[in-house]
């Protein structure tokens, strides 16, 4: 049986409750049971929170949480909030984890920190910022999450003590509050405390996490008079009478705090504890707090005083040398003064000086009179400056002095704003950076200010950064490169809000009047991208023309021409080009390189040249793009909407391969990301709409209506062209739902609304299929008509895939010995693609049309094949079709198994290697002795696995060699 750990009786009183709530949880987290029971089979962790008001004892109640801790093996990481450091970006998150790494070298860092090194280092003062650009506020918390997993697992059991968590800055707190429910599935037990009253409107989730966490706030009460008499006992002696213990009860009102500096003054004044000397007791409570405390101060000499408002002004973790230069005092002076102020009971601590309580060092900073308190606060900035602690740790003070048009300010401000918004702190630079603008700066700074305003708000307040840089624009910009990087700036995040066209418009007016010739490419291939996206482009064809004229002219020799390039790449999959021309403009715009973390470049040309791939039936180079993207990215720390939309494209890419499980997975990955980034957004569009493809697919039609239904999944649709199409999956959507009518009226307008823009490419958007299908219950002739149309833009396209779906398409709603003929032609051009989803599709189609035609022994050979793909594929509701055909044949199903995966066999790696030589179907045939049928069969597992079609199968194969080599 594990030993209780005997507590002291002065430390606690009347907190047995929370005292056992601490013992059990410290019991589960370590395994060891008071009771003598086996431990869990693993330690857990848990959130243990207490609530109370200011002296109630919560820091007293921590300090034997650490205690506890200590004594049972376990790992202490503790912090505080500040009431002077809630606006000092990640001031909790570094007290709690920068002594784990200290006198660490950067080497060892590095080896700890891993990949998070660039991205968690800056926010906890480990490193100085080296990425180009900040990471977003969610990669860094993922990143925190990692570095206290990471310690938890590493040096269990642990445990988190946070005190005074009302005052926490928001970054340190927002981050916790997102973590602690985790702390159940690790060794980890998390300690709060905090004043109910007094969380600020950043901590409303914190508030509400005891019940996520599966527990409550603990409420820690008043002691009562009992309680009060056993402490005044054991303070003045065991004769104190029961009406001076009952007095002091009654003047602190059981406050734990103002008993225990009531009971100070009691013996520092050498009162005796009997009836007689309880009136005097109220005097002396007063003098323990508020105005007392404050006369009390006074009374110890004007230096000391300022010394203290010094302290006061500083903080937490106050170094004597810096407050004596903060006060003005000579070194002896300052070493006078905290002696005074030790001895009153007002600061404790040698080398780093502290106030004894919270309240003392509220109720000191209060009493400092308003003038004299800025002043201190610009003092402060200068002394902090002055040892060497940088703007950022200035910038605090500076926040509370008034504005003077002091160009030393702003400079100051400016830089710490630079500092926290690389570190990950946004939300604090924007709080530098608008108090530089009200100092205000010198007129030819002021339009530097606000473009650096506006850009720290980029990724939490768009409408903000719009805002801030229209502004900018108003003053006499006399950087040009200033004024250019505003335009830019003013027109990707009017893009991001939905509001292409005033994108567009913005860098036009700016390409009217711009000299230099690189700058304005830049402006015009920044606009091309816009207008891409764009659903209510005036004048489509003709940006088309424009745009593959100056991508002709270009050689790719810089980014922005090769940003060009990739444009003319995306207008040509649109368009429905022929693939061999797309693919020809894909690869000169990756020759120099396509980054998808450039600095100041978004990463829509990089995701657009990468889906051309996709599209053209090479998903296999796509993903290849996506995996060093999405790296790009990690390494930048941006797990906001940008890996929302790498993930969730990354589904669809999937998706068209046919490996929907493994899609599906993805797409739900990318909407947890999306719905970080908020709804409306283009990244949620993408993910839900995926999401519902990826169901329909799978045969979940419930499951995606449901899907559909829980997001809004309809009009008004997203002024942003999002693919796949909104509108078109709503349509097909309704067709699934049997309402044919409604899909058709929804398919139409889709048509109406990209025919115009010259988009015609039905293997990017193939509205014009699912309308033929809902046509077809409506308007036979013209479902005919609508499906040959696609088979031509299909074949004008000329990829596998894309003709093969038509052909598919066609079949369904045409009639006779038609169907059967375009099955086998979708058939036949399917094996040639690496949409596995479709080749099932046609395989299970052609059967059923062979079976209906009495054609049994062919029938069989189809259905079996198309069985064994939907299986692959992971498509249920194709697998229960096929197997319900064979059964109607009088076949027997084959047992469902999955065995396909990447790996070639060596026969398919033959067969491949002669087709990449150019050999023929039958010349392999020939060299490997089996029929055609097979050659054919051999090769589609090939173009499946790989992700090529015939066009691409030489380079992949290289590819590949060069990576086993």
């Amino acid at each position: 049986m594990v030993q209780r750990v005997v507590r002291s009786s002065r430390t606690l009183f009347e907190r047995e409750s929370e005292l056992a709530a601490v013992d059990e949880a410290l019991a589960a987290l370590t395994g060891l049971r008071r009771d003598g029971a086996e431990p869990p089979d693993r330690p857990r962790g848990a959130l243990l929170a207490f609530a109370g008001r200011a002296g109630i004892g919560k820091t007293t109640l921590l300090a034997e949480v650490r205690r506890l801790a200590t004594a049972k093996g376990c790992t202490v990481l503790s912090a505080r909030g500040g009431d002077q450091e809630q606006r000092v970006a990640f001031h909790v998150a570094r007290q709690l984890l920068q002594p784990q790494f200290a006198g660490a070298a950067q080497a060892d860092l590095r080896d700890s920190l891993g990949s998070w090194y660039d991205i968690v280092g800056p926010a906890l003062g480990l490193c100085a910022p080296t990425a180009a650009a900040p990471p977003d506020q969610q990669g860094l918390r993922d990143g925190l999450d990692w570095v206290l997993t990471h310690l938890a697992a590493l040096r269990a059991p642990m445990v988190l003590v946070l005190d005074d968590a009302h005052w926490a800055d928001p970054e340190s707190l927002r981050w916790l509050a997102a973590f602690a429910p985790r702390a159940e599935q690790l060794p980890l037990l998390i300690v709060v405390a905090y004043r109910p009253d007094e969380l600020p409107e950043h901590a409303e989730s914190f508030r509400g996490l005891p019940g996520r966490a599966g527990t409550r706030p603990l409420g820690l009460e008043p002691l009562s008079a009992a309680a009060v008499a056993r402490l005044v006992r054991e303070t003045l002696g065991a004769r104190a009478d029961a009406a001076f213990c009952h007095e002091c009860w009654a003047v602190t009102a059981g406050n734990p705090f103002e008993t225990v500096e009531l009971l100070a003054k009691v013996r520092e004044r050498g009162l005796a504890p009997t009836e007689s000397a309880a009136p005097l007791l109220r005097d002396l409570a007063a003098a323990v707090k508020g105005s007392g405390l404050i006369t009390r101060l006074e009374r110890l000499g004007a230096s000391t005083v300022r010394f203290a408002w010094a302290c006061a002004v500083l903080g937490t973790e106050i170094h004597p040398l810096l407050a004596a230069a903060v006060a003005g005092l000579g070194h002896e002076e300052a070493a006078d003064a905290a002696d005074a102020l030790r001895t009153a009971r007002i600061l404790t601590g040698a080398e780093t000086l502290e106030f004894v309580h919270p309240l003392i060092a509220t109720a000191v900073y209060r009493a400092i009179p308003p003038g004299v308190r800025v002043a201190l606060h610009g003092q402060a900035a200068w002394c902090v400056i002055d040892d060497g602690q940088g703007p950022s740790a200035a910038a605090r003070h500076l926040l509370e002095t008034h504005p003077d048009g002091d160009t030393w300010v702003v400079q100051q401000l400016r830089a710490a704003a630079a500092q926290t918004l690389r570190a990950g702190a946004p939300d604090a630079a924007r709080g530098y950076l608008a108090r530089a603008l009200r100092e205000p700066p010198p007129p030819g700074d002021r339009a530097a200010v606000l473009y650096e305003l506006g850009s720290a708000s980029l990724l939490t307040e768009p409408a903000t950064t719009v805002n801030h840089l229209r502004a900018a624009l108003e003053e006499p910009v006399t950087d040009p490169a200033l004024r250019h990087h505003i335009v830019y700036r003013l027109s990707q995040v009017l893009a991001h809000s939905d509001h292409l066209a005033e994108a567009s418009d913005t860098l036009a007016r700016e390409i009217r009047v711009t000299d230099d010739a690189r700058v304005r490419l830049r402006m015009v291939a920044e606009q091309f991208m816009w207008d891409a996206f764009r659903a209510d482009e005036p004048d489509h064809p003709s940006r088309s023309r424009r745009l593959a004229r100056l991508a002709d002219r270009l050689s790719g020799r810089d980014l922005t021409e090769r940003y060009v390039i990739g444009l003319r790449t995306w207008d040509a999959v649109l368009r429905g080009e022929p693939a061999h021309i797309a693919l020809h403009h894909a690869e000169r715009a990756l020759a120099g390189g396509l980054g998808w973390a450039e600095p100041d470049r978004g990463f829509e040309v990089p995701v657009l040249v990468a889906l051309a791939f996709m599209y053209a039936d090479r998903p296999g180079r796509t993903e290849e793009l996506f995996a060093a993207g999405i790296a790009d990215f990690e390494r930048q720390g941006w797990r906001g909407g940008h890996l929302s939309f790498a993930y969730t494209l990354l589904a669809y890419v999937r998706y068209r391969r046919g490996r929907l499980a493994e899609a599906e997975d993805f797409v739900r990955a990318g909407l947890r990301l999306a719905e970080r980034v908020g709804p409306g957004t283009p990244a949620h569009w993408y993910a839900v709409g995926i999401l519902i493809e990826v169901l329909l697919a799978r045969g979940r039609v419930i499951e995606a209506a449901r899907t559909g239904e829980d997001y809004s999944f309809c009009a008004p649709y997203p002024a942003a062209v999002v693919f796949p199409d909104a509108q078109t999956v709503s349509g097909e959507l309704l067709l699934a739902r049997g309402l044919h009518r409604k899909a058709a009226e929804e398919l139409a307008a889709a048509g109406r609304r990209l025919d115009p823009r010259g988009i015609r490419n039905p293997a990017w958007c193939p509205w014009q299929l699912h309308l033929a299908r809902a046509e077809a219950h409506t308007s036979p002739e013209r479902a005919v008509t609508t499906a040959l149309e696609a088979v031509a833009r299909a074949r004008q396209f000329g990829t596998p895939s894309a003709v093969g779906q038509a052909l598919r398409t066609a079949a369904e709603v045409s009639s006779g010995s038609a169907r059967v003929k375009y099955l086998e032609e979708a058939v036949t051009h399917l094996e040639r693609s690496p949409a596995a989803y479709e080749l099932a599709c046609a395989l299970v189609a052609l059967g059923t049309e062979l079976r209906r035609s009495g054609r049994s022994r062919e029938a069989a050979e189809h259905l079996y094949r198309g069985l064994d793909a939907a299986v692959q594929c992971g498509a249920d509701g194709l697998v229960e079709e096929a197997r319900d055909e064979l059964t109607a044949a009088g076949l027997r199903p084959r047992r469902l198994h999955s065995t396909e995966t990447d790996t070639l066999t060596s026969r398919e790696r033959s067969a491949a290697n002669l087709a990449a030589q150019g050999r023929t179907e039958a010349e392999i045939a020939g060299e490997l002795r089996i029929d055609e049928p097979t050659v054919v069969r051999l090769l589609s597992a090939v173009y499946r696995k790989l992700g090529t079609d015939s066009t691409g199968l030489a380079v992949t194969l290289r590819a590949t060699e060069d990576r086993v080599d």
